[in-house]
């Protein structure tokens, strides 16, 4: 039987993830307190959380470094949990 190797994390890729999550974590907090972004904070946060999603799926889910088709696998999941939100939302005329 054939073993396939692929890469893994280092742990200072782990580190450098860490840094980049506190820094959007930080951005994220400071969003919150500048009156001037009133009318696009919803947009920002929810866009800056979707960001950290995918880093934390990509680097400690592996999936940035496992194979590609998990990744067609765990988006497929993700668009359909999504999609199935956006129906119970309508039954309930939420939006």
């Amino acid at each position: 039987m054939a073993t396939s190797t692929h890469a893994h994390p280092t742990p200072k890729t782990y580190w450098i993830t860490a840094v980049v999550l506190a820094a959007i974590t930080a951005v994220e907090i400071g969003i919150v307190y500048v009156s001037a972004l009133d009318s696009v904070r919803a947009l920002l946060l929810i866009s800056f959380g979707a960001a950290k999603f995918v880093i934390v799926a990509a680097v400690f889910m592996h999936l940035k470094y496992d194979l590609k088709s998990y990744r067609v696998y765990f988006s497929l999941g993700i668009a359909g949990t999504l999609a199935v939100f956006a129906v119970v939302l309508a039954m309930f005329r939420a939006f």
